[in-house]
């Protein structure tokens, strides 16, 4: 069962890791990241948190998943 936990959180991490970040290029891309004076729109700053809290989840399942095999 220990084994399952870790290869689910390995698999969880490598997702979020794989996808997150093209999803942000295309959110980058988009015409609401910008103003017309070319800042950041809350459109853009509330993708990349999210991105962001899902790398660092990502990052954490990685963590759990090591101290899972090593248990």
């Amino acid at each position: 069962m220990t084994t399952l936990l870790a290869v689910l959180l390995f698999l969880n991490a490598a997702f979020n890791v794989l996808v997150w970040p093209t999803f942000y290029r295309r959110v980058a891309k988009d015409p609401r990241a910008r103003d017309s004076q070319g800042r950041a729109t809350r459109f853009l700053v509330v993708h990349g948190v999210l991105i962001g809290f899902a790398l660092a989840l990502a990052a954490a399942s990685v963590v759990a998943g090591v101290a899972a095999l090593a248990a």
